[in-house]
């Protein structure tokens, strides 16, 4: 028995009812701890503007009164064709063809999100179909796998990334014309060579997985592999895969940036973020506006992805991060 005070006067507590504590869900637990981070929470605020910036881009640059991103404005440009700075009509001025670059920021944001989103879940499905494979059949499986993502590991990947997007970029694109120039070869060269360390992280975690005794439990009642893989192994693997995928994307960003900055990546006219500042490097010294927002927008976006990547990581796993 417990004993409390109420008004001064001993009250005998049930020691079952004194150390009685309210059930929480798992999703519970992870929003309370995940919630706590405010840098986090207002990361994800950001997140979630950027999201809708992205979607309705064309209602935005109308109701700021702008042009559109491929619109030129040759008033804009001054008798010797350099462009003017900020101003009432260009709020964040115009580049040296006299388009919007506020515009062309918000339409840039379009194409960061589909190709992140995109390419991590390419990325993420074929990885993890792969690590699974790889870790519970092992054998010729385990082999094969284990051997192209170090070969894949072993390449440099944004050399091997502008390699593929310059020759799919080229003609009527790669694999027989089903890769056209544009924002897919985009997609599908960040893919292939993103998937191999989330192959290499979920194999490690399935080899682990393979031993448990549940999935000893599945096997003696005559479950078949695809079924303990994808029912059995697989759920226990959706935090460390969640976790990947929050790290992943910011990456996936940069690497869109720099393949369109080096000019293999989003094909023009198509406002990219990584495209503007190559093209301002050469008038940075007259037109500082032209690199300063769509490079201030890249930084923004993904320093909130990796300040929600790394409060996933610790609300999901409080262990790892109290260690």
């Amino acid at each position: 028995m417990a004993e409390a005070t109420e008004l001064g006067t001993p009250v005998h507590v049930p020691a079952a009812a004194a150390l009685e504590l309210p059930a929480r869900s798992p999703f519970e637990l992870f929003w309370r701890r995940f919630r706590e981070d405010r840098l986090a929470m207002a990361s994800l605020i950001f997140i979630g503007l950027l999201v809708v910036v992205a979607v309705a881009a064309p209602l935005i640059v109308n109701i700021a009164g702008t042009s559109g991103p491929n619109v030129r404005d040759t008033s804009a440009l001054d008798a010797f064709g350099t462009p003017n700075g900020p101003s009432s009509a260009h709020p964040f001025g115009v580049d040296q063809a006299g388009r919007d670059v506020f515009s062309r920021t918000v339409y840039g944001a379009r194409v960061s999100l589909i190709v992140a989103f995109l390419a991590t879940g390419l990325a993420m499905i074929v990885g993890v179909i792969a690590g699974l494979l790889a870790g519970y059949l092992r054998g010729w499986v385990d082999v094969l796998v284990s051997r192209s993502v170090d070969v894949l590991l072993a390449i440099p990947y944004l050399l091997l990334a502008t390699g593929l997007a310059a020759s799919c970029s080229l003609g009527d694109g790669c694999l027989g014309g089903a890769l056209k120039p544009g924002l897919g070869v985009v997609i599908f060269v960040i893919s292939v060579t993103s998937w191999p360390p989330i192959a290499r992280i979920v194999r490690g975690e399935t080899l682990s997985l393979r031993e448990r005794e549940f999935v000893e439990a599945a096997r003696s009642v005559g479950a078949s592999n695809s079924r303990i893989i994808f029912t059995e192994v697989l759920p226990n693997l959706v935090a460390p895969i969640i976790v990947y995928a929050s790290i992943l994307i910011p990456q996936v960003i940069l690497y869109e940036a720099a393949l369109s900055f080096l000019g293999v990546g989003v094909q023009p006219p198509t406002a990219s973020w990584g495209q503007m500042i190559s093209d301002a490097t050469g008038i940075f010294d007259t037109a500082w506006w032209y690199m300063l927002y769509p490079g201030l927008a890249l930084l923004l976006t993904v320093l909130a992805f990796n300040l929600v990547g790394d409060a996933l990581q610790d609300a999901l796993n409080p262990k790892a991060s109290r260690k």
